[in-house]
């Protein structure tokens, strides 16, 4: 089969080392909060050596915080234990022109053990791959695809960080919700991602404003389940980049504003046998046809979404995207083309799929898809039913449960969930808790705008 425009096999890559089209490779990788590290390889040294050598990098990268410090209580990697090295394993299936760098091309990498190179189980790829081979033994193969929605904005990065993000200036000045003349206006930073994502291996469908003044969304074409996880990371590098390069930023935050919609990545997900989606069937579940595969898969992921929730909101800031009438969910439920549910199947026959609205356009994917992956899985083991559709308002359905509410309580339902470390292993979910509680820890003792605004004069 043709490689997608942009791809490139080894070959082909040691030819335009060779011509001077190409002079360097990232080796790159996700940490934990779904930041892409690595380093960047003369083309030729990587085209003899690197790419099966594969590289070095330092293991303190999966226990930082934001700002980069080492932080104490983790047991994979610490002061104790030198912070020694772990191996990146070039995945060659990923290597791609990287079209909005120059002479450039990019290679994801799995994180592996130095000493014995299996896969490091913290790594956030390692465990989406773990999950693809729980489903490939069950007879499964998936495909996804993640909707991301974010905010442009005229000042660039840095002036951004001057003003401490504040009084930012967005390149739209009311919603623009599918609006043609202010995606015009856009086009010159949106019409320059698509191009250069199209020319690195991720064909593009589509983008259009959202439902906030300078946001807007970008849909790539549908993949197997860990393409689209690769795909969603260098999408959100590439606008990142680009942005940088024009002089003006772009911001990922589930909630950038209290007073504007937030940011979502809605998830689609389907399970496919022999080339065919076994979502797809002859019996009825409200107004769905479907299988007992989907009905399944349906419950458990809805079962599972509190435990894992970590997974979709990573941030204290994810929890505030949830409000009423915004267009984000706030209640577990299902139903048929309703966007007030959390959980929206679409779709019929070969294209019938689940999207899940909970992710907000902060989630790190590989995880995100890990969660989502294991729950339906579990469902289909355990023929998990899922509840009656609900046809209405669900933020309306006071009945019906909310999501959890703040990071604090998310991660409690995480650690102490006894499918979760049957999933992920206890070690793994006690490197997780603890990432998750260093972050909201950071929060509790940060002196806010918020604080001082309500707080300096009227205490």
């Amino acid at each position: 089969m043709a490689l997608l425009e942009g791809m490139l096999t080894l070959d082909e890559l040691a030819a335009r080392a060779a011509n001077g089209t190409i002079d360097t490779v990232a080796l790159l990788f996700t940490d934990l909060y779904g930041r892409l590290m690595g380093k960047r390889f003369d083309a030729e040294f990587f085209v003899d050596e690197a790419a099966e050598a594969g590289a070095h990098s330092c293991d303190y990268l999966l226990t930082v915080d934001m700002e980069m410090e080492p932080v104490p209580g983790y047991a994979y990697a610490n002061w104790e234990r030198g912070y020694g090295d772990f191996h990146l394993a070039p995945d060659l299936d990923t290597l791609r022109v990287a079209d909005w760098l120059d002479r450039t091309a990019i290679v994801l990498c799995n994180v592996e053990d130095d000493a014995t190179h299996a896969p490091v189980p913290f790594a956030p790829r390692s465990i989406l791959r773990r999950q693809i081979e729980q489903a490939a033994q069950a007879g499964y193969r998936s495909m996804a695809a993640s909707e991301l929605e974010y905010f442009i904005f005229t000042d660039s990065y840095r002036q951004a960080a001057h003003q401490g993000y504040a009084g930012l200036e967005p390149a739209g000045w009311y919603i623009e919700d599918y609006h043609a003349l202010q995606g015009t206006r856009e086009e010159h930073f949106n019409g320059a991602v698509r191009r250069h994502l199209k020319a690195s291996g991720i064909p593009v469908e589509n983008s259009k404003g959202e439902w906030g003044p300078g946001q807007h969304e970008l849909n790539i074409r549908y993949a197997d389940i860990l393409a689209m996880a690769d795909r969603h990371m260098l999408y959100k590098q590439c606008l990142k980049e680009v942005a940088d390069q024009q002089g003006i930023s772009v911001t990922f935050m589930a909630k950038y504003a209290a007073e504007l919609a937030g940011s979502s990545c809605h998830v689609h997900l389907s399970l496919w046998q022999d080339e065919q989606n076994v979502f797809a069937g002859n019996q009825a579940l409200g107004p769905v046809q479907c299988s007992d595969q989907f009905r399944w898969f349906l419950g458990g992921w809805l079962k599972h979404l509190p435990d894992f929730m970590v997974f979709y909101a990573p941030t204290v800031n994810s929890y505030k995207r949830y409000q009423a009438g915004s267009w984000a969910p706030t209640r577990i439920a299902w139903s048929y083309d309703n966007r007030t549910a959390g959980f929206r199947v679409v779709g019929r026959g070969p294209s019938l799929r689940i999207e899940c609205r909970v992710p907000g356009a902060d989630c790190n994917p590989y995880l995100t898809y890990a969660a989502a992956l294991a729950s339906g899985l579990d469902g289909i083991a355990n023929q998990i039913e899922p509840p009656p559709l609900f046809d209405g308002d669900i933020y309306a359905a006071q009945e019906l449960p909310h999501v959890p509410r703040t990071l604090h309580a998310a991660t409690r339902l995480f650690a102490e969930s006894e499918f979760v470390r049957r999933t992920l292993g206890d070690a793994v979910v006690e490197h997780y808790a603890h990432f998750y509680r260093v972050e909201q820890a950071a929060y509790d003792n940060a002196v806010t705008d918020w604080e001082r605004k309500r707080y300096f004069e009227r205490i």
